[in-house]
């Protein structure tokens, strides 16, 4: 602070003449703040306009607010609790004691929220007291937000912002709330609520079960429409839709959050697997098999145990659960005999210290610390690239689970390279190469890239994260690539450069990432041995191109919207008979396609036609190869492609060809 008192941006910009009316909020720095929260009168800034891409967060989350305000006037009793602004709208949860939101109770909350934002009511932001709020909404029977101002640090602002008119209170709804927001309800634009789903409070299924309310909002009518349109082709890709209709994976309540993959998804994730593989190979990684479980040293060792520990699964022996409830069922008896249970409760903590003595592994990184650390290595064994496909497990909370996008179970196209310094200019350059090579082939092109900055919660000193952070920045500037930071969202134990990129219909999905790591080696005590003959500590990079491959499942399969390309494909193509005379000559056309490696499958049943070639685009295959009397004269087939693109009667061994081209992954050229 420059030592003078804090004023408002509305003050500011006021003084100066520039308080446009299409003003809404100023940006200082990488955060937006309203027009009502004080800020260093010395703090360089720069004025957000309703129509600015900053501006939308803003206007969705006053908007959220706004919708609370139309459900508490609409069902008396409702009780609120969080409503944030989120990627391409907002929601909020609410206990509603009397009942389930319906479509109908949406649109009925869609007009009152209209009717309250054409009466231009002001947004109002108020400082309290810890106490001071407590009282107040303690005395509007908000359970949540008592919990809510429980669990802010103590020294930190608790703040108030309340829309309506000073003068009319039947106008005015408050909440605890640190902003940003809108000047007043005038400068929302349309809204449209899409859903109602369940969702735990605070994520946790222990907790009761609320009902969120999900909308959006946009500045035109235009921008809403084109997003609803969005939206409904988002829910005719759902990966959770096509999974089942084309039998790709399931899943089962006896094994929550952790998928099956079926045959025809198992072979698509195995070729992904595959396809990773043949790239290590010319890209100098080697590939390790690492154990499941560890001794909870390990990750002590990383500090993953006290900064992860809630992810973490901890698997118990027959004989510590069997003891355990020996001992769990002993406590009634001692309570009732009011004898000391004091020994009882020694046993439960040493039940409890036995029980978490070994861990299944959630990340493969200490493991691999292990590998390199197993003997003495030599600067000329660097850089070492160890890569591992080996299953994963972390805990989530039911309440945030969703398909394959957050699973329980999972692999990853998992590696980590052990460097000198010196090198990590040219490894992270090879890695963004083979990186881009990969999405070339998956057919992503639209790519921005993120530096993630130290986050609160992190291991290692501030002169190792000043060290990352910079050698990263630097690489990417070098390297010419465009990137925007975000503090505070590295990982634990270094920065990380992320990879995020826009699907078919423009959503952005994080996938991609290299995280610099000073810190692991050092608590590992990994050393090399250098050119000098003393001992030297190397740089480790943890990389991943598509991530958890569960979680890449169900993004790609929404990006091709379940058509797989040729070369990854369970069927390549399927030959689909006229009548039962070509069938003879379909399957030896199936044989000799299926001996030159190809994945073909024949429909030479009853059916007409039409409905063989309906079930055929149903299953989504790349081609369908119709087979009538004509072909069977010629030698031929005529394929149409997935989307009924009619190639017309080629020669059998064309096609075959065709199918060979297709049946490799796309690659970059030299130039790309």
């Amino acid at each position: 602070m420059s030592g003078v008192a804090p004023r408002t941006p509305r003050e500011l910009l006021s003084e100066r003449g520039e308080l446009d009316p299409d003003v809404i909020a100023v940006r200082v720095g990488n955060e937006v703040v309203d027009l009502l929260t004080p800020i260093d009168p010395g703090a360089s800034f720069t004025v957000v306009r309703r129509g600015d891409p900053p501006a939308l967060d803003v206007i969705r989350h006053s908007t959220s607010h706004v919708m609370a305000q139309a459900v508490q006037r609409l069902f008396p009793g409702t009780q609120v609790t969080i409503g944030p602004a989120i990627e391409n709208g907002f929601y909020y949860d609410f206990d509603r004691p009397d009942g389930n939101f319906t479509d109908q109770d949406l649109l009925k909350i869609e007009k009152e929220m209209r009717r309250i934002i054409a009466q231009d009511l002001p947004f109002h932001r108020k400082l309290m007291t810890r106490e001071e709020a407590k009282r107040l909404f303690d005395g509007m029977g908000e359970k949540y937000k008592l919990e809510l101002i429980d669990a802010i640090p103590e020294g930190e602002e608790i703040s108030i912002y309340w829309q309506g008119k000073e003068d009319k209170p039947d106008t005015q709804w408050l909440d605890l709330c640190s902003g940003p927001h809108v000047p007043s309800t005038k400068h929302l634009g349309v809204v449209k609520l899409t859903s109602v789903a369940g969702a735990y409070w605070r994520g946790d299924e222990r907790n009761p079960m609320l009902q969120r309310i999900y909308g959006t909002a946009f500045a035109t009518q235009a921008e809403l429409d084109a997003h609803l349109k969005m939206l409904e082709e988002a829910r005719a890709r759902d990966h959770r839709k096509l999974g089942k209709e084309l039998e790709l994976f399931m899943f089962h309540e006896w094994a929550p959050a952790m998928p099956f993959f079926l045959p025809r998804g198992a072979f698509v994730y195995n070729r992904l697997v595959d396809f990773v593989r043949e790239l290590y190979t010319e890209y100098g990684y080697q590939e390790v098999v690492s154990p499941q479980i560890f001794d909870r040293r390990l990750f002590e060792t990383s500090g993953h145990l006290p900064n992860y520990r809630e992810n973490i699964y901890f698997p118990a022996t027959p004989d510590t659960l069997d003891h355990l409830s020996e001992v769990m069922g002993s406590l009634p008896r001692l309570h009732a005999e009011k004898a000391d249970i004091s020994k009882a409760l020694d046993q439960l903590r040493e039940m409890t210290r036995r029980i978490e003595a070994v861990a299944q592994k959630p990340m493969n990184c200490p493991g691999h610390c292990l590998i390199f650390g197993q003997r003495r290595r030599s600067y000329r064994e660097l850089p070492w690239r160890v890569a591992d496909f080996g299953r994963l497990h972390r805990f989530e909370r039911g309440g945030v689970v969703h398909g394959l996008t957050r699973v329980r179970s999972f692999s990853q196209d998992d590696a980590h390279i052990f460097c000198t310094p010196e090198q990590v200019k040219s490894e992270i350059v090879s890695f963004n190469r083979l990186l881009f090579e990969v999405y070339h082939a998956f057919g992503f092109t639209d790519l921005s890239i993120k530096l993630a900055l130290r986050p609160e919660n992190r291991v290692g000193s501030d002169e190792q994260w000043e060290f990352a952070e910079n050698t990263l920045a630097t690489v990417l500037r070098d390297s010419g690539i465009e990137f925007e930071t975000l503090p505070g969202e590295g990982a634990i134990y270094g920065p990380k450069i992320e990879f995020h990129v826009k699907d078919a219909i423009g959503r952005s999905w994080q996938l991609g990432t290299i995280q610099m790591d000073p810190v692991l080696p050092d608590r590992f005590g990994l050393e090399f041995v250098g050119q000098d003959g003393g001992s030297h500590r190397p740089v480790m990079l943890h990389r991943a191109i598509l991530g958890s491959l569960e979680r890449f499942f169900g993004i790609y399969t929404e990006h091709v919207a379940g058509k797989f390309p040729v070369w990854l494909a369970p069927e390549q193509a399927v030959l689909v008979t006229v009548s039962e005379r070509q069938n003879e000559y379909a399957r030896r056309v199936q044989a000799d396609l299926r001996a030159r490696g190809l994945r073909i499958a024949l429909d030479d049943g009853p059916d007409k036609l039409g409905a063989k070639i309906r079930n055929a685009r149903l299953s989504r295959v790349p081609y369908i190869a119709v087979v009538g009397d004509k072909e069977v004269e010629t030698s031929a087939v005529a394929p149409k492609t997935s989307d009924g693109t009619d190639l017309g009667a080629m020669p059998a061994q064309a096609f075959a060809e065709r199918l060979l081209a297709e049946a490799k992954p796309p690659r970059l050229s030299k130039t790309q």
